[in-house]
């Protein structure tokens, strides 16, 4: 997967497109994330322990992987994502400018 927890990202299809935010999660398995702020959606429950009035809730759902692109370090913008070896380690690399996305 090309975005780790933790990576700016930018939406760039969907209801949310041009939205930038964290990867608050990533599931490798199912090829979704979790963006902060992003595809928002209202959840019922009941009243609880943890919550005892209840009610409804705003939480971020989760995304298709493919509809994020990772922000550039280097000038903030949507780039793809290569793989570079340095010191016999394999390593994120932004296509455009050349940056290196994992210090």
């Amino acid at each position: 997967m090309h975005v780790k927890k933790g990576d700016k990202v930018m939406v760039i299809t969907g209801k949310d497109k041009g939205k930038t935010g964290v990867v608050l999660a990533a599931f490798p398995k199912k090829d979704r994330v979790i963006v902060e702020g992003v595809n928002i959606v209202k959840k019922h429950s009941k009243p609880s322990q943890v919550n005892p009035q209840g009610g409804i809730i705003n939480k971020e759902a989760s995304i298709h992987v493919s509809n994020v692109m990772l922000l550039d370090p280097k000038s903030n913008e949507p780039t793809r994502v290569g793989y570079k070896d340095v010191n016999g380690k394999k390593v994120r690399v932004a296509v455009k400018s050349g940056e290196q996305i994992d210090k």
